[in-house]
């Protein structure tokens, strides 16, 4: 991994061996390093902001990673600069915040937490997605993750993580000259990362081993801090595997159904074994997704092993304490395995469970008696919990249609997938400057208590100017972000010197702009803007009302399909009626999402309805102020009420897709020339579109609480962790 994007001359000033602040240098770096070691920081801006100021240029060029940045400096440098800026102040104020975050149990855990905090919930995930400094993400999922542990933490939930440490991560996204997408893979810098070895009680560092019919799988473990939550990553690069092993681990979705396997035993089985070395007892097991679900039969083992439990007794106790929470509405997004795979890697498990071939095999399979039916990991996730959950409300309605086979004799609403609904985290997506704004006009606990809807009433009587400078400073800092961007791509491909020059005055802040960024499935629909090629011409080339796109997605190294959307609305820049309109921003991450969220008008999304599981993107962009435009498909099928956003469609679907996208398309083309642009370019004699900053109010205020991840991780809590614990079920506190 390349931290290094730009050459540089570090502004650092000459060494001073003084104790300037009053304490010795070392002991102010160790101040910073320890900050920078809990990605606590990451959703505190005062903090963020404290790192920046150290050096702007090299912050962003490092990828916003504190240890690497502190790793330029010594620690006389550090005393000398943070003279200079009178930081040491705020070193310390931050220090102590951290100190007391981590020290105190937060109101919300002592009223509602009961028996977890004996034993913990134990989430499972393939991916995390925290902050862009830590590459062990693709997308979604892996945010939403990333969410839920930063919820936990921030209410108090007790709740320990287990995922894989990524050497390569995912795939840095590049478009040529004709633009398709190229990827490339990169080593992980991993002394730059919050990272420390996982230790048993005796202080011994942790690695777990599984076997397989063709030898043992080894996996070291690291600890990373989220707050209040340790997450434990396991890395297969280690001397005591065979080569191919060792690289199990590098890559983030990639190989073929083998790797795959392997990486899920790891990651379910080895997990497990984890924290088992660890002496951690869990209450339960939260599977996100079907990916992890192999964990289940881990924890058979050692309760049939611990307790001298039957396979069938021991089977029935896990079960009860275990959560699944299933993400994908398409059949071919679930992972599935042939009897060869299964009873190589899981042969030997097998035999201590005490089970035969068909038996284990028929865990995964709908048709138990079908030999031929390969192994699912959704349906193991299903028959190995008593709690199972979709993401959304429709997401559940799809869901239990998908999966009624599991359950033939019941009628398909009694299917027992329930739902709850995606969350974002309010303080890692919401702008300072809007946080700023909030603090001014929001109880002093809105942001502890983000899911209180009395919260956020106050929003309604934000003076209208404010809150519109607000979102156009937003709006600013992102097209000059975009320019930035787009001008190193152009250098990058070795364009002309005239193309970069254009790159560097993209965009323009006084024109209605529209965000598009999500990965580039298919069923997502990149592309339907462009259906009617000559009407969304003349709405970009309006004289009045003008209208711009950005975009930016990865499609899977395997889509072609998809890098075929990537590079029809990349190569829109070649063309003189998109030139200035359309714009595509490579290797989207937290960092763009970040910038497009808190800076576009419209967050754009049209996907062919019901693929859309929830589509947390769109909540985020709501933190800020930006308003909804998409399907009634996912999350937004049940947040529109028709004066906080706008809709695409009536919420139905054709049989034919042909027809479906069409209708679809015609629906986009309507609400922007007959809702949005109007609404947007209607302003008062002071400038101030009045009508699109009532509806900006009414979403942030009928949404933010509703769709935030402390609301969804109290819902997990009370609805599915305490019962799967053997605790009561209880109401979440409000206040």
């Amino acid at each position: 991994m390349s931290l290094t994007t730009e050459p540089h001359d570090k502004p650092i000033a000459p060494a001073n061996t003084g104790k300037i602040s009053g304490i010795s240098p070392q002991a102010l770096y160790n101040k910073c390093m320890a900050l920078a070691s809990n990605l606590w920081w990451s959703w505190h801006p005062e903090v963020i902001n404290l790192f920046r100021s150290l050096d702007p240029i090299r912050w962003r060029q490092l990828g916003h990673n504190p240890i690497a940045l502190l790793r330029e400096f010594t620690p006389e440098r550090l005393e000398v600069r943070a003279a200079e800026l009178v930081l040491y102040t705020r070193i310390d104020q931050a220090y102590r915040r951290m100190n007391e975050y981590m020290g105190t149990r937060t109101r919300w855990a002592t009223r509602n937490v009961g028996v977890l905090g004996s034993r913990p919930v134990a989430y499972f995930s393939l991916e995390f997605g925290v902050h862009e400094s830590v590459p062990i993400y693709s997308g979604g999922l892996g945010v939403l993750s990333g969410d839920h542990i930063k919820s936990a933490s921030g209410l108090g939930v007790p709740l320990v993580a287990i995922g894989l440490f990524y050497n390569q991560g995912y795939f840095k996204q590049h478009l040529n000259i004709n633009g398709w997408q190229q990827e490339e893979y990169l080593d992980t810098m991993v002394e730059y990362l919050p990272l420390e070895p996982a230790v048993d009680a005796n202080g011994n560092k942790i690695t777990v081993s599984i076997e397989t019919r063709t030898g043992t799988i080894y996996a070291k473990v690291r600890k990373m801090n989220v707050g209040r939550v340790p997450l434990y990553l396991l890395d297969t690069d280690i001397e005591e595997n065979q080569p191919d092993d060792r690289e199990l681990t590098s890559r983030l979705y990639g190989g073929n159904n083998r790797t795959r396997i392997r990486q899920e035993i790891v990651s379910g089985i080895g997990g497990v074994r984890v924290l088992k070395a660890l002496g951690i007892a869990p209450g339960v097991y939260h599977l996100n997704e079907g990916h992890n679900a192999f964990a289940t039969l881990e924890a058979i083992r050692q309760k049939m092993h611990d307790d001298g439990q039957s396979f069938q007794a021991a089977a029935s106790d896990v079960a009860q304490m275990t959560v699944f929470t299933t993400h994908t509405p398409v059949p071919a997004g679930h992972d599935r395995f042939d009897n060869g795979l299964i009873e190589e890697h899981l042969g030997p498990l097998r035999e201590e469970l005490g089970i035969d071939h068909s038996h284990l095999m028929s865990l995964g399979r709908v048709d138990t008696a079908n030999v031929d039916e390969p192994f699912c990991m959704t349906v193991l996730g299903c028959k190995m919990s008593r709690f199972a959950n979709a993401v959304a409300s429709l997401h559940g309605v799809v869901s239990r249609k998908m999966w009624h086979c599991l359950w033939p004799n019941l009628p398909e609403e009694k299917v027992p997938i329930g739902h709850i609904t995606n969350g974002v985290h309010v303080p890692s997506w919401m702008a300072w400057q809007i946080n700023t704004l909030f603090e001014r006009h929001l109880p002093p606990s809105w942001s502890q208590e983000s899911y209180d809807p009395r919260e956020w009433e106050p929003i309604l009587g934000i003076d209208a100017g404010e809150l519109w400078e607000t979102h156009n400073a937003l709006k600013n800092l992102l097209i000059a972000f975009i320019r930035r961007r787009v001008s190193r791509q152009c250098r990058r491909r070795g364009e002309a010197d005239d193309v970069i020059d254009r790159a560097r005055t993209l965009l323009d802040p006084q024109i209605l702009t529209i965000g598009f960024g999500r990965r580039f499935a298919t069923y997502k629909r990149a592309t339907l803007v462009l259906n009617q090629f000559d009407r969304m011409a003349k709405l970009c080339n309006d004289p009045d009302r003008p209208v711009q796109f950005v975009f930016a997605g990865k499609a899977h190294p395997a889509d072609n399909p998809g890098k075929e959307f990537i590079q029809t609305i990349a190569n829109l820049r070649n063309d003189p009626r998109f030139a200035n309109r359309f714009v595509f921003i490579e290797d989207y991450d937290i960092n763009v999402c970040r910038h497009m969220i808190q800076g576009v008008d419209v967050w754009l999304n049209n996907p062919r309805r019901p693929l859309e599981a929830s589509g947390t993107s769109g909540m985020k962009a709501v933190l800020n102020g930006a308003l909804n435009l998409s399907i009634l498909d996912g999350w937004w099928a049940e947040a529109y009420d028709g004066s906080n956003g706008f809709a695409i469609g009536d919420g139905t679907s054709h049989v034919d897709d042909k027809i479906t996208d069409q209708r679809d398309a015609e629906s986009l083309f309507d609400v922007l020339e007959k809702e949005v642009i109007p609404l947007y370019y209607d302003t008062d004699e002071h400038g101030l579109p009045g009508n699109w900053i009532r509806r900006m109010k009414n979403s942030i205020s009928t949404l933010a609480w509703r769709f935030s991840a402390h609301r969804m991780v109290a819902d997990y809590t009370t609805t599915a962790y305490l019962p799967a614990a053997g605790g009561m079920s209880c109401v979440m506190d409000k206040k």
